[in-house]
């Protein structure tokens, strides 16, 4: 407190109350009696600058009683222990930052400052922030909260969750594009599945607001047709770390997803509202990319187990057709042909499967693409510049080539007007 605010108040020591005292005693405003008369509003603003200024902000642990959260968002409360109790007030811009609102006799820790309410003379403590006793307890009790409301609407259920595509060609990723997660994933994906097309949608996956712009991601993606699976995730962290995907937004957003939604976050320890609505969790990141890969491996371990036990197959029926052949003849023969054609058709059939995933069959077949210096495919004859210079891509390589004459042909299937 100010020497201006002391002398104001009359706030002074013994010497110069006294000096104030005999100065003051021909005042009209003491009725002459040598005493200062203080107005309730001068006592409550003395009380309140003394602990504001006496008393530093200080943490105070206690039971929660009557926590109310009013239309403003402040929060009102009282703390108590077993012989007294204070009562506190946490503003509305503070009050947002806690993950729900403690329970009735729940003990937390509560960092602020001394202060009286002038209008009322009342005695409180402003909080500036809230936490439980326990560490992690106001976020343990927020997660509760919000899984068993999303339990009871069934959103967690497992007759809800979707199959994974068996054999994806497009997937779409929903983390930071700054975090190791990302780099998880899709060294995950080349490794297993190379021939896959990803789509990735950057979001912040820490701190406030984190959770509706991961929302806000998977919204965009989800719906934008691109994709046939999506991996929503991040990596490691605390509990606070990986609120955002603990919060209903988020779980809201992958419920609704049209497509699968596979969640990785954290580690195998850590368990997220999203990773239990969504259709497949993962995890880790690297996981992640092994799960929605996983069909086409095993697609590729069914063709590999199948062959030795068709080639057994197909020897012991070409034995035993040739010992019919030598008695049939040519009847014989067609038969041998037509069964081992419709053998070769069932295996040809597998391995295109996993062929067609492959973007270089099309220049397996024979064709190039053209290509300008800038790497721009030529669709046109209107690009193509006489004596100009472009690459053809084959399926091993590039040839340069230069123009000599371009020439428009009829439209495909028409003819020339």
């Amino acid at each position: 407190m100010t020497g201006v605010e002391q002398e104001e108040l009359g706030l002074f020591g013994e010497e110069d109350d006294a000096h104030v005292t005999e100065d003051r005693g021909h005042s009209a405003a003491d009725g002459g009696r040598g005493e200062r008369v203080w107005s309730v509003s001068q006592v409550n603003r003395a009380v309140r600058l003394l602990l504001e200024d006496t008393i530093p902000p200080l943490w105070v642990s206690g039971e929660v009683a009557g926590w109310t959260r009013a239309r403003s968002g402040h929060c009102y409360f009282t703390l108590k222990d077993e012989s007294a109790q204070l009562r506190c007030v946490l503003w509305r811009t503070d009050a947002e930052r806690l993950p729900t609102d403690p329970e009735e006799g729940m003990t937390i820790r509560a960092l602020g400052g001394l202060t009286v309410y002038e209008a009322r003379g009342d005695y409180q403590m402003v909080v500036r922030r809230v936490e439980s006793e326990e560490g992690e307890g106001l976020w343990r009790l927020a997660f509760e909260r919000l899984r068993q409301r999303l339990e009871a609407e069934g959103l967690t259920a497992p007759d809800r969750k979707r199959p994974l595509p068996r054999l994806p060609s497009r997937v779409g990723v929903v983390t930071s594009l700054s975090g190791a997660a990302i780099q998880d994933i899709l060294r995950g994906l080349r490794t297993h599945g190379p021939w896959l097309h990803v789509v990735v949608r950057g979001a912040r996956v820490q701190g406030e607001g984190a959770g509706l712009e991961v929302a806000r991601a998977l919204r965009a993606l989800g719906g934008s047709g691109l994709v046939d699976v999506i991996i929503v995730g991040r990596g490691g962290g605390s509990l606070e770390d990986l609120w955002a995907f603990n919060e209903e937004p988020v779980a809201r957003a992958i419920a609704a997803c049209p497509v699968p939604v596979v969640s990785a976050v954290g580690h195998e320890v850590d368990v997220t509202i999203a990773d239990l609505v969504a259709d497949a969790r993962a995890p880790t990141p690297t996981a992640a990319a092994e799960l929605v890969t996983k069909g086409v491996r095993e697609a590729l371990s069914e063709l590999a187990r199948m062959g030795p036990d068709l080639a057994r197959g197909l020897s012991r029926r070409v034995e035993r057709v040739r010992a019919r052949r030598e008695r049939g003849g040519e009847r014989v023969e067609r038969a041998i042909r037509a069964h081992l054609g419709n053998r070769r058709a069932r295996m040809e059939g597998l391995a295109g499967r996993i062929h067609a995933l492959s973007p270089l069959r099309t220049l397996e077949r024979g064709f190039a693409v053209p290509l300008d210096s800038d790497g721009r495919v030529l669709r046109s004859v209107a690009e193509f510049a006489v004596d100009g210079r472009f690459a053809l891509r084959l399926v091993d390589g590039r040839v340069q080539a230069t123009v000599r004459s371009a020439e428009q042909a009829p439209p495909l299937g028409g003819t020339t007007p």
